[in-house]
């Protein structure tokens, strides 16, 4: 193949945003869990037969998504995880048991990335538990996924604006930039074959020695993320026999960098929330003037210095400023979503520091144009320039993995939206004086609102096993509106007492009065407090 054709390269382009676009579907860009079935924390009377958990975006699902850890912390056989949507159910066993559990969970956001996180539920009365709070991630993995995302980012602006520094700002000795080129597609190429390999352990949170398994790379080459890098790989043999042309056509190298950089669109934040075909179109040329921009900086500091090159960059800087102020504006409108997301969350956060780095490119760049003009190439300011702009897409590959401030702005909402299930759980020492007779009322109060409540309560003795009495009393007295005593009339059911039949009206500081019986003749009253939610 001695010739490329643009009409073969319009093709490449064509079925690279096929492959990446046709599965992509409206979502919140980074899933946030919304809310769970039972409620984290939630202490319960009987077992429940399922689990629900709910996103605030369209999710998949990986191998053992969701596990359930009994107060053992020994995994629970449960049914097959399926979803619908931002939806996912677990089926329950009819033998759970009582005590703690903890439900660990890890699914794959509509953008790509992997998110994870754990609750909590009780059945009967909460117990400690050893699980751990999430599923572990392999830091091997993490940080080599990390450094290949960061090296592809790096690799694009070198490859990318070498090539765009040769076509438009044609330096006196373009050979001299060859080496450039051949750096930023090999390592282009070796960055993109690395996050081939390491998808399906970065998705799983596993060690690398999954990253070959024959199962998991299949997952990985049917899935987007695996198609989009294909089709960068595709795009990048097709860029290697471009620049091997002495008679290279511009439109192709258009159409490649074109398609290069929207196998990065199609797969990060803009492929995931609202508007987004305006905020792929949008991403791909802020990554193409960034790429531009710094990948010409970099030229421009091993090119031979001359009055007519240095003052075309310059006019090519000044263009891809004025892109990256207009895309930037709005994709950070799309991923703040309001002011207080600018300062009240980590993509805000970071979002601050990359434009204090970009206003130092751009002080930078000013200098830069002014010693153009003199016909000088400015050889320090250049190299700050290109310092800080290697600063730039490091934050700019940061606000790629980071949930964005519209996202979290929006779990939040759905979280404070959600019904209160707090359950508050009090516990009450006791000592009735005879040798053996001292010990603790856990009481249980669900949900602790305005109306009725249940009330459950286990006596522990001094060894802290659950303890058998005779007798068991309960009552609520609001003495501020001279409200009680309210009997909560509790029942013995056998190992817990407790009631469905307790109605509190009013919200505020209750006091609740337990009374224990150990014997015929031993008793103890003791009292303690309890917040009842409006």
């Amino acid at each position: 193949m001695r010739r490329i054709r643009p009409a073969l390269l319009l093709g490449i382009l064509l079925l690279t945003l096929f492959t990446v676009l046709a599965p992509a579907t409206p979502a919140s860009a980074h899933a946030a869990l919304r809310t769970t079935t039972p409620a984290d924390g939630t202490v319960l009377r009987s077992a429940p037969r399922e689990l629900t958990l709910a996103f605030t975006e369209s999710v998949a699902l990986l191998d053992g998504s969701v596990r359930v850890l009994d107060p053992g912390n020994h995994r629970v056989r449960t049914g097959e995880p399926r979803h619908t949507g931002d939806t996912v159910r677990v089926a329950l066993p009819d033998d759970l048991g009582r005590g703690t559990f903890t439900v660990a969970w890890r699914v794959v956001s509509a953008d790509s990335h992997p998110v994870s996180g754990a609750f909590t539920f009780s059945v009967g009365e909460p117990t400690p538990t050893s699980a751990a709070t999430a599923p572990p991630e392999d830091p091997a993995t993490t940080t080599l996924h990390n450094t290949a995302r960061y090296l592809a980012y790096l690799a694009a602006a070198l490859l990318l604006g070498t090539a765009a520094f040769t076509r438009i700002c044609r330096p006196p000795h373009p050979e001299r930039l060859r080496p450039l080129l051949r750096t930023g597609w090999w390592t282009l190429l070796a960055a993109t074959l690395a996050l081939l390999l390491l998808r399906a352990p970065y998705e799983a949170g596993t060690g690398l020695t999954t990253a070959l398994d024959p199962d998991a790379l299949t997952r990985t080459l049917t899935g987007r993320p695996g198609l989009t890098l294909l089709a960068r790989l595709a795009l990048l043999a097709a860029a290697a026999l471009y620049l091997r042309r002495p008679d290279r056509d511009p439109r192709t190298g258009a159409a490649l960098a074109v398609g290069l950089a929207l196998t990065w669109a199609t797969a990060e934040h803009a492929s995931a929330g609202i508007q987004v075909p305006a905020a792929i179109a949008s991403s791909a040329l802020h990554l193409l003037a960034m790429s531009v921009w710094l990948g010409g900086l970099v030229a421009l500091l091993r090119s031979t210095p001359s009055a007519g090159t240095t003052a075309r960059f310059s006019r090519l800087a000044l263009a891809c400023v004025a892109v990256l102020a207009l895309t930037g504006l709005y994709q950070s409108w799309r991923g703040l979503g309001s002011l207080d997301a600018l300062t009240g969350t980590s993509y805000g956060r970071i979002l601050l520091a990359k434009l204090g780095a970009v206003a130092v490119l751009l002080t930078a760049a000013v200098f830069s144009r002014r010693w153009t003009t003199r016909l000088a190439t400015p050889r320090r300011s250049v190299l700050t320039e290109a310092a800080v702009g290697v600063l730039v897409l490091v934050l700019t590959t940061l606000l790629t993995a980071t949930l964005p401030g519209r996202a979290a702005e929006a779990a939040e909402a759905a979280t404070l939206a959600a019904p209160a299930t707090v359950t508050s759980t009090v516990t009450v020492p006791f000592d009735v004086g005879t040798p053996g007779g001292h010990g603790k009322v856990q009481v249980s109060l669900d949900p602790a609102r305005v109306g009725a409540n249940s009330v459950q309560a286990v006596v522990l003795g001094p060894d802290g096993g659950i303890a058998t009495v005779p007798e068991l009393r309960i009552s609520f007295t609001q003495t501020a509106q001279d409200v009680g005593p309210i009997d909560a009339r509790l029942e013995d059911l056998g190992g817990y007492w407790g009631t469905d039949a307790v109605t509190l009206p009013l919200p505020g500081t209750w006091t609740m009065k337990v009374t224990v019986r150990t014997s015929e003749l031993d008793q103890a009253t003791e009292k303690a407090r309890v917040v009842v939610g409006p």
